[in-house]
């Protein structure tokens, strides 16, 4: 699977494909010669994606929460495989929901693993035969918060904890159709869903008891100076492009890809680190 000639007929779908990670990586993969199926959610994310890209790339209207979107984008993309087989899927779609535990209203909990996990599952099955038939390659977008969690982005960690979990599992599942599983854990990455995530936020925080803000303000308010301190040196979501392709087309592709030296500190601290001496250091880096 390397080299344009090879890639050329290719097909991959790419979901959360409007902005950011996945936005990147759907005019990536098109740039290689890859056919590209774009998920997104407004008609008006898929026409900008569209007019940076060739004619390869096609957006398609895809809510990893919409059964009946996941049905009718599956039916377009089997019609559009002569063959049936599809190479590749990357699972790329994904909320970030932070604050206290104590007081996270359990509808925004709901919906941060309804996105992040049950929408990811529902992607696959829908997609998994035409997968299965072309040996094809899944590329699952976790993060370095799916290997170690920090105070206050308790159930988007939650979310990428279980993420790995499925990931691994459908690896092994899958292993004897000869369809691989890959799990991306990037860093801190320089994407629009910081800043989504920082208004979400913040527009729940507003709307928390005043007894909430009396327990944690203080270490809400250190938490956040440490995520706007650390947002300017993320790196560009390039550094995951490289590793999703490949994921896609490497002899070879790597089970799990570390991305940014985020990464492998928390890599190191997850293996190596005990669970108090982790504690230590993560309240230390927040306050």
């Amino acid at each position: 699977m390397t080299g344009n000639d090879a890639r050329s007929t290719k097909t991959v779908v790419i979901t959360g494909a409007s902005t950011g990670i996945g936005r990147a990586c759907a005019l990536h993969l098109d740039r290689l010669g890859f056919r590209v199926f774009a998920g997104v959610r407004r008609t008006a994310d898929g026409n900008a994606l569209q007019q940076d890209a060739s004619d390869r790339l096609h957006h398609i209207y895809l809510d990893v929460n919409d059964g009946e979107s996941i049905h009718t984008a599956a039916k377009i993309i089997e019609a559009s495989c002569p063959d049936g087989g599809l190479s590749g899927l990357v699972n790329n779609a994904g909320i970030v929901v932070a604050g206290p535990l104590e007081f996270i209203p359990l509808d925004s909990l709901r919906s941060q693993l309804d996105t992040n996990v049950v929408g990811q599952i529902a992607v696959t099955q829908a997609l998994l035969g035409m997968l299965r038939s072309a040996r094809g390659r899944i590329v699952n977008m976790s993060s370095v918060s799916g290997r170690v969690a920090a105070p206050f982005l308790g159930p988007y960690s939650a979310s990428k904890f279980a993420f790995e979990a499925i990931s691994d599992s459908m690896r092994l599942e899958l292993r004897p159709w000869g369809v691989h599983v890959s799990i991306i854990e990037p860093g801190p990455i320089a994407t629009p869903i910081w800043e989504k995530s920082r208004t979400t936020t913040k527009n729940m925080l507003d709307k928390l008891p005043p007894q909430a803000h009396d327990l944690y303000g203080e270490q809400i308010k250190a938490a956040d100076t440490w995520a706007w301190t650390m947002t300017r040196d993320m790196p560009s979501p390039e550094a995951v492009t490289r590793a999703v392709e490949h994921a896609l087309t490497s002899r070879r592709p790597r089970i799990r890809y570390r991305i940014g030296s985020a990464g492998l500190v928390t890599e190191i601290i997850a293996r190596l680190a005990p669970d108090r001496l982790r504690d230590w250091l993560i309240i230390r880096q927040r306050t």
